[in-house]
């Protein structure tokens, strides 16, 4: 799924401290990071060698590789920053379905290989959402640790995600003006909310995250 070519440039903050993350990674290992999924797993292999005992390391590496991990799903699904948090680890993405995260969190996450009880490290959606993300976390394959904590295993769950809840999202929509809709939004033959609205019968236009719930809310696991 590729977002539109009209993507709005990054915050020059959020820019700044993900062309840092290029950096440090360029320097540890001789290989640059290119802002994509094919290059991911070189980020990964740099946090993994990150010392996990020392915060202030730890802290400095997340903000920066949240950063730049912020920027490979927002180029790659669309979406927006919210950086309206002072503290710059509380900043997030909102995906244009309103799924929305804490990269900086996920990178602390692929650090220490485990939650934080400082830092968000939580997937959300909107309230009408939820019960659809939570399905479709539910219904995932169990993975090893290391690859549930990797920054590549974040991006295969959140475009698992992000596309369940736009095929909800245009299903919704499809109910409230009418019209025959599959189902089967998440592909494992079933009605992914047993036969009732989750949202509550309210039309979601796929793509705009305006007409959901602002975030933050409760988080999801």
């Amino acid at each position: 799924m590729e977002p539109s070519s009209t993507l709005a440039a990054a915050p020059p903050r959020v820019a700044e401290l993900a062309h840092a993350a290029v950096e440090y990674v360029r320097r540890a290992i001789g290989l640059e990071l290119a802002y994509d999924s094919d290059t991911l797993p070189l980020l990964d292999h740099y946090l993994r060698n990150v010392p996990d005992d020392q915060p202030a390391t730890v802290e400095l590496v997340a903000t920066t590789s949240g950063a730049y991990f912020g920027e490979v799903v927002r180029r790659r699904l669309g979406g927006r920053w919210d950086v309206s948090a002072e503290d710059i680890t509380e900043w997030r993405i909102i995906l244009p379905t309103g799924l929305h995260f804490c990269p900086a969190g996920f990178a602390a996450a692929a650090i220490v290989r485990a939650d934080l009880d400082d830092l968000d490290t939580t997937l959300d959606a909107p309230p009408r959402m939820r019960p659809f993300v939570e399905q479709a976390l539910a219904r995932m394959s169990d993975v090893t640790e290391d690859d549930y904590y990797s920054l590549c295993g974040r991006l295969d769950t959140l475009e698992h995600v992000h596309e369940v809840l736009v095929a909800v999202a245009a299903r919704l929509l499809g109910k409230e003006r009418g019209e025959d809709a599959p189902d089967d939004v998440d592909g494992d033959g079933g009605d992914p909310d047993g036969g009732e609205d989750a949202a509550g019968g309210e039309g979601v236009a796929p793509g705009s995250a305006d007409d959901l719930d602002e975030p933050p809310g409760g988080p999801l696991n």
